[in-house]
């Protein structure tokens, strides 16, 4: 596998797009509310350029539903590997954890 960057998809470059509009528009009368480092938004954009558009917005969202008043927050990074779902569905730009075996096997015949 060659370590050639993977150009982003005009999926990625739209959401990427949409979390910087949030950041340049909405972000400044919000004020800086999110528990976690780096902020939800430096995470999402991370983690859709990392992982790529399903992954990505997946990762995203699940972060900002954590982000709530009964989490201690804290350092929390983008993930290296893509979750095993979008790794499997090769849904994600990042290389996941792959099965040793296929995922569905032939059965013998009787």
């Amino acid at each position: 596998m060659s370590d050639t960057p993977v150009p982003p998809t005009l999926a990625e470059r739209a959401l990427v797009g949409l979390v910087r509009g949030y950041r340049l528009l909405l972000s400044p009368w919000l004020g800086a509310s999110c528990r976690f480092a780096p902020t939800c938004s430096v995470y999402a954009i991370e983690a859709l350029q990392r992982h790529g558009a399903a992954a990505g917005t997946y990762l995203a969202a699940a972060r900002i539903l954590r982000c709530n008043p009964f989490c201690a927050g804290g350092h929390d990074g983008v993930p290296e590997q893509a979750p095993s779902l979008f790794a499997h569905l090769g849904l994600s730009k990042a290389p996941g954890p792959c099965p040793s075996t296929p995922l569905l096997q032939k059965l013998p015949h009787d």
